[in-house]
């Protein structure tokens, strides 16, 4: 069963399961806030110039946040 089928099923629970079930689903994902990054402030700001670079050069085409988000759901 995938997300399309899940969502609505769920949407049917009453409000406290889909609460209880939130809370559940939220634990289980890593906070990608609490990872530790080897990346100093230099190979950061390296890093980011190699992108724009790489944007401006045609190599990458960036997308929007609903954007990504829609191919992710696809």
């Amino acid at each position: 069963m995938d997300v399309n089928e899940l969502a609505p099923e769920v949407m049917k629970l009453p409000i406290k399961d889909r609460a209880l079930l939130a809370a559940f689903l939220w634990e289980s994902i890593d906070d990608p806030y609490s990872r530790s990054f080897d990346l100093d402030d230099t190979v950061a700001l390296d890093l980011a110039e190699r992108r724009d670079k790489e944007i401006e050069a045609g190599l990458v085409t960036p997308v929007s946040h609903s954007q990504l988000m829609e191919r992710l759901r696809g």
